[in-house]
């Protein structure tokens, strides 16, 4: 590569993420998830558009593999263990059983309208039969959509936990093709394989993981974000290489290191934060490049079809068989039904028959490309209309953006809290000093009306008022009892 095409590449992509970003600025206001405008960008840049030659597949595949392996690192991070542990049976169910159901009843219909063999109707289903980490992570942030119960920690989780199933039953099928004598029951071991040995090396090396960030004494705070890309990659490629699921392992080592304490945890989160954001914009980009939209027209017919069968019959059946025997209003199950936003995953796993050489494996690709369009199109810009008519939205609570940051050591228990002073409570109309808060206790900012109060021993507290407390586990409840807070 000469050094001007490098130049004009850098540009390329410069302007391409720039596009992006600012269309997804306006989309927002416009109701429109961001993930569908990075994929048209994309895709009026490549060669029906602008020009751009993109049509590696195997270079899409390693990018959209790796990219999703940092998404899921962000999305475990992100994890509320305390919120999600009540999920877990629930999710699972959803991550296996309502994987297999969606893949099943796709491979149902392809097969019988659209005269798919099977094994190609049930590749297609096991495709598309995961939810997407990346969609339904950035457009619940995107939406700021407040959900009642368990809907939000479910939702998360599942997207967390079924891809993993989704890229065994395409490999699975994929072998089947390959090899049609080895019969389904010739590839349970191999699932069995991957979740075990996904599982138990996410945990332990998610545990070795935290005492390496905590123990390691690196000289500037930029390295740390370093050796968190280094543990990440290795988690991820070392489970791969020994049979199991790198997906999993990934989750489940970002959901153990998202909710212990560890140096820089603060800076480091929002790191990986913006590192997954740059993931998925770029994923969305190159798959877009991939695209030539008029190759899309020929199977626009089939791929509808298909995309509304996924949404309507396929997605709320399988959630609904998955959930039978939970404990969960029907309106949080049609909401979770709902929210089967199809992303990227779908189409980084349908580049695998087009490698393998699969008979029809660019009608597949096309199909899927479709079905993702329409789903982000559909499900997305329609989240909030659909849980205000379920009944399942709330509000989300307004927090103070205070302009100081704190980050533990990965030693101090301490914790940066905002507490509230409730009316009627006895801080209300009292001096700080008066409180007698406990010693290692810190009031550091008080947040009135719209402006930021430096606290002093003399300063008296209001109803209403948003208190930035440091302090840490018994002390902590004692100053949210004195500020009128039940002890939880």
């Amino acid at each position: 590569m000469g050094e001007a095409h490098a130049e004009l590449y850098l540009l390329a992509a410069g302007v391409l993420l720039l596009a992006s970003l600012l269309l997804s600025r306006i989309g927002g206001r416009l109701g429109i998830p961001g993930l569908l405008l990075f994929l048209g960008v994309g895709m009026l840049a490549g060669s029906d558009g602008l020009g751009i030659q993109f049509h590696d597949y195997r270079t899409a595949q390693i990018f959209g593999v790796v990219a999703l392996a940092f998404i899921l690192f962000q999305g475990g991070l992100d994890t509320n263990w305390a919120l999600t542990k009540p999920v877990v049976r629930r999710g699972l169910s959803l991550a296996t059983l309502g994987v297999l159901v969606t893949a099943g009843l796709m491979a149902v219909f392809s097969h019988y309208l659209f005269g798919f063999p099977w094994l190609v109707a049930w590749l297609l289903g096991a495709v598309v039969s995961s939810t997407d980490a990346s969609a339904v992570f950035s457009v619940l942030k995107e939406r700021a959509l407040g959900l009642k119960g368990d809907v939000a920690p479910l939702l998360e989780f599942e997207s967390g936990g079924n891809d993993p199933m989704a890229v065994f039953l395409t490999i699975g099928l994929l072998e089947l093709i390959a090899a049609p004598e080895l019969g389904v029951l010739g590839i349970v071991p191999l699932f069995l394989k991957q979740m075990i040995i996904g599982g138990l090396l996410g945990y332990g090396l998610g545990r070795a993981a935290l005492w390496i960030i905590n123990r390691v004494q690196l000289q500037f705070e930029g390295l740390y974000s370093v050796l968190t890309i280094a543990l990440a990659l290795t988690i991820f490629s070392a489970t791969a290489l020994a049979g199991g699921s790198g997906f999993l392992a990934i989750y489940i080592a970002g959901v153990i290191l998202g909710n212990a304490e560890f140096i820089h945890k603060r800076s480091l989160i929002n790191f990986h934060d913006g590192l997954a954001w740059l993931m998925q914009v770029g994923m969305f980009l190159a798959l877009g490049l991939l695209v030539n939209p008029r190759e899309l027209w020929p199977t626009a017919g089939l791929a509808l079809a298909c995309s509304l069968f996924l949404v309507f019959v396929a997605r709320p059946v399988s959630v609904y068989l998955s959930l039978a025997r939970a404990k969960m209003p029907l309106n949080e199950k049609s909401m979770v039904a709902w929210v089967g936003l199809r992303g990227a995953v779908p189409i980084v796993l349908a580049t695998f028959p087009l490698l393998a050489g699969v008979p029809q494996a660019q009608t597949l690709f096309n199909v899927v490309f479709f079905i993702v369009l329409t789903s982000v199109l559909l499900q997305g810009t329609t989240l909030t209309l659909v849980a205000r008519a379920l009944g399942v939205r709330e509000a989300l609570p307004t927090r103070t953006d205070y302009p100081i940051t704190y980050t533990p050591t990965g030693h101090n228990k301490n914790e940066m809290v905002e507490v509230d002073v409730l009316g009627g409570s006895a801080a209300d109309g009292m001096r700080i000093v008066d409180l007698h808060l406990p010693p290692a206790a810190l009031v550091i900012l008080i947040h009135r009306a719209g402006e930021f109060l430096i606290p002093k021993g003399a300063t008296e507290l209001e109803a209403g008022d948003s208190v930035l407390v440091l302090a840490g586990g018994e002390d902590l409840k004692e100053v949210q009892r004195r500020l009128g807070h039940k002890p939880i």
